[in-house]
This record gives structure tokens, sequence and C-alpha cells, in this order.
């Protein structure tokens, strides 16, 4: 039996975690789930939102899957999401962005990857008040982090049958850092002449993402860039309630949904657990468990087919409600 460490956020957190257990459980497949919590709830009780604890856990495991976790607005704690990423060196953020059946959305047929670099840019939170008027935050990009996020791209689009990579910049403006950013894009994609490479302004990109979608294979960015328009792209299928993510790196990797932990709809079984869910379909497939991921994939769609959603998707569904419907189609 795999140990999986299991954080199970805060706000809504807790409920589509319950859910995704649930469903994984009703599968067959036997999971050990190491359950650390984390979160606003967490400072109040230890004065730490992310306690050594957690990040041990996932660095014994290697294996995490996480519900959204509240990042206070320019006050407070610095983000659990940063910190973690930083503290197991989760430098690649992979966002599959796929329509989802009966989902309606302005087009068909999306099925793209946005790749995120995760521990630099402007998030390495280089920041200073030079004076009462005036704030100052530091960009920061590296040739080795650069080069690292472009290979896991052109490793990505290799093992997942992607024909192309398209690097992402503003490196008009930027000269030297997005610069940076796309020389080493350059030379990292001459290792790899099977797969076809791009280059695209990131303001460009957002244009055309709107307009056809469907012309994109793998994209490739810079922290801030990549957060943007990953959120983008979820747009395109759906919305946050249904858009994963996943944070890997070399030696351990967490699944979690892209959306906020959602406080406003807490305790009141309205959450829809299908970011999670799909973000623990990619975990199974990446552990191996490629035949359990595909049963509850297929279980989850065949719930979309008979249009069983909840509210943020049209439908009127309560969160268990939803999952019953799922391992009902899991079942039969």
């Amino acid at each position: 039996m795999r140990t999986i460490t299991l954080i199970n956020g805060d706000g809504i957190g807790p409920e589509i975690s319950d859910a995704v257990v649930k469903i994984i459980d009703a599968s067959g497949l036997k999971i050990d789930w190491e359950v650390q919590s984390a979160g606003a709830d967490v400072m109040e009780q230890e004065g730490d939102p992310l306690p050594d604890r957690v990040s041990e856990s996932v660095k014994k495991n290697k294996i995490a899957l996480k519900a959204p976790v509240t990042t206070p607005v320019g006050k407070g704690f610095r983000s659990v999401n940063v910190r973690l990423r930083k503290e197991l060196d989760l430098y690649a953020n992979l966002r599959p962005c796929k329509s989802l059946p009966n989902v309606k959305t302005r087009f068909e047929n999306v099925d793209l990857a946005v790749v995120r670099e995760n521990t630099e840019d402007l998030y390495a939170g280089i920041e200073r008040q030079v004076d009462n008027s005036t704030a100052e935050s530091i960009k920061v990009i590296t040739r080795s982090a650069s080069e690292r996020i472009c290979k896991f791209a052109f490793d990505y689009a290799i093992k997942n049958n992607r024909k192309e990579v398209c690097a992402v910049t503003k490196a008009n403006i930027m000269k030297l850092s997005d610069g940076l950013f796309l020389d080493s894009f350059r030379n990292v994609a001459k290792l790899y002449p099977e797969i076809k490479q791009r280059e695209i302004l990131v303001d460009n990109l957002c244009m055309q993402l709107v307009q056809n979608p469907n012309q994109f294979d793998v994209l490739v960015l810079p922290n801030l860039y990549g957060d943007i328009v990953s959120d983008l792209c979820a747009g395109l299928i759906g919305g946050l309630g249904v858009a994963q993510g996943a944070n890997i790196g070399d030696n351990c990797a967490v699944f979690e949904p892209v959306h906020g932990s959602a406080p406003d709809i807490k305790g009141q079984n309205k959450a829809n657990p299908t970011a999670l869910l799909l973000s623990a379909i990619e975990m199974l497939g990446y552990i191996g468990e490629t035949s359990y991921a595909k049963r509850i994939e297929t279980a989850l769609f065949k719930t979309f087919e008979q249009q069983k959603f909840t509210c943020d998707l049209g439908g009127n569904l309560s969160t268990t409600e939803f999952t019953d419907a799922v391992i009902k189609n899991l079942r039969t």
C-alpha cells in the first residue's frame, strides 16, 4: 500500500478532499493517506501556516495531494503554496487544460498544457519600500532555472506525444530577464529536433488564446506569466472549478487544483471537487496507477455526459451528490 501525503487545506479544502478520497477508495485502490493540515487555521493554532511537519511528510512520501489553502491579500502571512514549492524545489508547475464533456465553453476540443517555472521571477518575493510613495519588486531570472523548466516542457511533450513547445515572454521590453529565458529556451530546443519550437510575446498569446486556443500545444513560461495565462486557459475549459495542476520537482511532486479556498462557501456542501479529482487522476498516472486513473476519469466524464453538475457549472448537485454520482458510474 502506497503512503501519500494529503494536505487538506482550509476553506472548502477539507470538503473536496473528503470527496476525492471517497472516490479513490471506491475505485478499489488502497492508499494510506497521511493527512496534514496547513493554512489560516493552523496559523492560529501553531503560529505558522506551513509547519515543518508538512514539508517533511512530503519529502518522506515523495507524493502529495493538496487542497487549496487561503493566501491573505496585501497583508498577513506569505503564500503557503509559494513556500511549499520553494522548500521542496518544485520547480515545474504543470497545468493541463482539456475540454470536458458537456461543460459549456466558447471553444471545443481545447487540449493544451501550461508549463510554468515555479521558483523565481517576481515570485522570489524580493521587495522593498523605497519611500512612502514607492515600492520596488525585483524580477529574478536565471539561466539554470530557465533551462530546467524548458527541458521539463520538451520532455513532457515527448512523453505525451505533443508536437510543439512555445516559449512565452515579453523579451521585446525586458530584454535582459525575459531575453535570458528566451535564450535558454532556444538552447534547450536544439536538443529536441523532433519537437517544433515556437516563440510568442505574452500579450499576443493572450489575444490568440481567446481567438483560437486550438493552435497551441505546450506553453512554457516564466513564473508570473505562467500564473496569469494558466488561469486564462482555465477559462477556456469551464473555469477554475475544473482546472487541475501539479508542482513537480526532481525528488517529489504535489498535485493540487488551480482554484482557491473559497471561504465564502465553506461548509455549505456546494464546492465542486472536479479540479482536485482531476489533479488526483494526474497524480495516479504519475505514480504508475494508470488503470485506476483511467477508470476514475471515465467515471467522471460519464457523470458530465449525464449532465450532472455542481452549481458552478450550471447544475444543482451538492458536493456529496456529485461525489455519489461519480462513484455510481465508477461501479457500473
